[in-house]
């Protein structure tokens, strides 16, 4: 077996430690992630997505128990995939959408959580 050791001199540097400072700077200055705006009261959540540049017809709206799925459709000008899961189901009878000046607004509505318990006579 073959040791080589490794040596540092200003002619080398290992390329992790040389890309170290262009990650930082890409990092920093890129575009900020689109986390939602969510709000919270006894009732329901309240989220507010920036989708500029897309309309009513161009965005699918799917609940499926904790979980909101927002996409755009294949012909939209712009693609937009994201998924949220809430800690609670949310009631789809009791939630809204509004589209108005390209912030997608959606009011969840909590759906109380039923108690499955019963109890059993004692013979």
């Amino acid at each position: 077996m073959f040791f080589a050791p490794t040596i540092r001199t200003t002619r080398f540097v290992p390329r992790s430690q040389d890309r170290a400072f262009e990650r930082f700077v890409n990092e920093a200055f890129a575009a900020p992630r689109r986390s939602p705006l969510v709000e919270q009261d006894d009732t329901s959540w309240t989220l507010s997505l920036d989708v500029p540049g897309l309309s009513r017809e161009d965005l699918v709206i799917g609940i499926e128990g904790a979980v909101v799925r927002i996409d755009s459709k294949a012909e939209a000008k712009r693609q937009v995939k994201a998924a949220y899961e809430l800690p609670q189901d949310i009631d789809v009878a009791a939630s809204t959408a509004k589209l108005e000046n390209g912030v997608l607004t959606l009011k969840l509505g909590k759906l109380a959580p039923v108690s499955q318990a019963t109890q059993l006579q004692i013979d």
